[in-house]
This record gives C-alpha cells, structure tokens and sequence, in this order.
C-alpha cells in the first residue's frame, strides 16, 4: 500500500509538500510545477493521493471567480461546527489555491487515480498533533507518536503537512476515516 500527500502551493513557484507513505515509512521532498508532481506520482503509482487543497467550489459555483453570496461548501459548514479554523475557498489567496487543486484533481482522475481532499491542520487537531505554528519538532514528534517512521533529516513545515495528508489517506484506505460534507464536496478526517 503506498500513499501520496501533498500540501500543495497555490502557485508552481512557492514549494509544494509531497510526502509519499509506504505502510508507514515517510519519504518527503518538495515539488514545484504541476508537470513535477505529475511525474512522481505516475511513478508511485499510489492508491490514493491526499491533497491539502480545496478540490471543489461551493454549491451553485461555476468558478472561483463567479461572485455569489455562498462562500462554504457542505464539508467546510462541519468543520465550522466542529469548531476547526480554515480558510474558506473564496478568500484572496485561497482562490488560486482553489484552481489548481481542482485542475490537479481533473487530471489526476483522468489518469485513473483516487484523489481525496484533505486538510492536515484539522486532521492534526483531531489526532491531537501540535500544529506547525506551535513549532516543526512538535509536529514531527506528534507524526512519530502516531507511528511515522522516516522522518530523521530536518523536514519543512510543507513536507510535514504532507506526511499528515498522506496519513489521512492511509486511515481513508484502513476505513478508519470519515467524510465531512457530500460525495461530490467532502474532506476526508481522521475519525474523532
């Protein structure tokens, strides 16, 4: 079984997490352009790859730049309850994040893959994993708890991300997952 995560930039030239989990040892490097990650990935050949990114616009949205009163997609109003802080699709620097998350997802699919949405901060609330804002060693210690191995060279905050959606995927394959929001509009979680 092997899993892809990525934290993924909004744009090709900030870095891009991508971590890619084997049972549950961790390789990590950093990516940039969509062709990169592309690559890597067809020659994983994963069973699923988790991305921290918004794959799907609000209900009744055409496009991220359509401008229409509904901000939150289904998956985004539990995590609300849930009382877990996100940016919502529509904001600023989200929105760009937002295209090339569904663009991603769009090819990924057509090339047959399992794609997923995920969102490491919550899924590190839940796991209770301090967030990289409390600091990267935390982080990586709380990875190490829940059993990550591989994570012995100095990791950035991206990749650190990434070895978290990668996990979520492997709890998604393990059925120990669940499903915020809708099919068509969901973001997998750790169950908690």
């Amino acid at each position: 079984m092997s899993i892809v995560g990525l934290d993924l930039a909004g744009v090709e030239t900030r870095p891009t997490g991508f971590c890619l989990l084997r049972q549950m040892t961790a390789q990590t490097f950093l990516v940039y352009t969509d062709t990169e990650i592309l690559n890597v990935i067809q020659r994983c050949r994963p069973d699923v790859v988790a991305i921290d990114a918004p794959l799907s616009l609000p209900p009744g949205r055409k496009s991220i730049e359509e401008k229409t009163s509904t901000h939150l997609r289904e998956c985004d109003k539990e995590l609300l309850k849930r009382r877990i802080k996100f940016f919502p699709v529509t904001l600023g620097p989200m929105r760009k994040l937002t295209t090339r998350g569904i663009a991603l997802r769009e090819t990924l699919q057509a090339q047959r893959f399992k794609v997923i949405e995920v969102y490491p901060g919550g899924a590190q609330d839940i796991l209770h994993i301090p967030r990289k804002q409390q600091g990267l060693a935390p982080l990586k210690d709380g990875l190490k708890k829940i059993g990550i191995k591989g994570l012995t060279k100095d990791l950035s905050d991206h990749e650190l991300d990434a070895v978290t959606c990668a996990y979520v995927g492997r709890l998604y394959l393990d059925g120990k997952a669940c499903t915020y929001g809708t099919t068509e509009q969901a973001i997998i979680m750790p169950e908690g």
